[in-house]
């Protein structure tokens, strides 16, 4: 039996049509110059990197978080064992805090917090007032507001500075006007993260005690505080329960002016009241008579608008022009 052996038979190829265009055959047919494309751009890539702008600190957004809280009358050392204090001891606490620290000063407490890259601006604020409801327990019973935060880094400068006056409406009701709408509805816009008002003045009532005239009566300025204290209260008033039919009586004691405050019996001497405008002098008029600011020459209200970190700066500026009247 014999075996014979036989060559491979040849794989078919495929006819290459010399008509179909190829993207690598100017580069097969052109080797020299396609060596020197390559070194050409291997030595661009390496000018361009070199080029590239370096900083050994680059500017990056950190979430960051201003808490403030107000109590007018406190001096420092007050602000800072009452307010700053304890709410320090509560932010401490929160995880992804990277950098806390605060100013102290007379009616004023303000806390900066810094979280860290990783942590969403978002999650920092939950943890933020969660936070301070936890420590609201810690601080003073009578103080006026609760804390308010802002996601804003006291470090920027406002994207856009607006100016209000008026030719008709005193500078207190333009403030009133100002916080109580304008403030609030630029706040709601995407990115803006604090609203600031300069320069105005808050409508208050002023009194002016006679320090003599409150000795002669046996009275001091504590008085003079529990009455005014105690007549602001609105306070529940209770109800009458019938057989068919319960009614809850609604009034309201908060003194509104001047006037109100005049009336005031902050105490009985020999079975006669006496009242605020017999030991004090009553007006209304701005809360702080120091502040001013200027528009254009104009006694007015300077409003400036700070960004939220990592919010676009030229977005929120155009966001913020299409509210304002054109």
């Amino acid at each position: 039996m014999s075996h014979t052996d036989t060559p491979d038979a040849p794989l078919p190829v495929a006819p290459i049509d010399p008509g179909e265009p190829s993207p690598s055959r100017p580069f097969i047919l052109r080797p020299i110059a396609t060596t020197l494309l390559m070194l050409a751009v291997l030595l661009a890539g390496f000018v361009g990197y070199r080029l590239l702008p370096q900083s050994a600190l680059p500017e990056v957004d950190y979430p960051t978080i201003q808490v403030t809280t107000l109590y007018p009358g406190a001096s420092p050392d007050v602000m800072t064992s009452s307010i700053t204090a304890p709410l320090e001891r509560q932010f401490g606490q929160m995880p992804g805090l990277a950098q806390m620290w605060s100013t102290s000063s007379g009616g004023a407490s303000v806390i900066s917090l810094r979280f860290d890259l990783s942590l969403p601006l978002d999650v920092a604020e939950q943890e933020v007032q969660a936070a301070i409801n936890a420590g609201s327990n810690f601080l003073p019973t009578d103080l006026p507001s609760p804390p308010v935060y802002a996601k804003v880094n006291p470090a920027d400068a406002p994207v856009i500075t607006l100016g209000l006056t008026s030719a008709t409406l005193p500078l207190t009701q333009l403030q009133d006007i100002a916080d109580t709408r304008l403030a609030q509805k630029l706040s709601q816009v995407s990115g803006v993260g604090l609203v600031s008002l300069s320069g105005g003045q808050r409508p208050a009532v002023q009194v002016q005690v006679n320090a003599r005239q409150l000795a002669a009566l046996g009275l001091n300025l504590a008085n003079v505080q529990t009455a005014i204290s105690t007549a602001n209260v609105n306070t529940p008033k209770g109800s009458f329960n019938g057989a068919l039919q319960s009614l809850t009586i609604n009034a309201n004691d908060q003194l509104q002016s001047a006037q109100e405050y005049k009336n005031l019996i902050i105490s009985y001497k020999n079975g006669a009241p006496v009242r605020l405008s017999d030991v004090a002098e009553v007006q209304q008029g701005p809360e702080n008579a120091l502040l001013a600011a200027w528009v254009n020459r104009q006694p007015g209200i300077v409003i400036n608008v700070q960004r939220q970190p990592g919010a676009n700066v030229i977005a929120v500026v155009d966001n913020i022009q299409k509210l304002l009247p054109a």
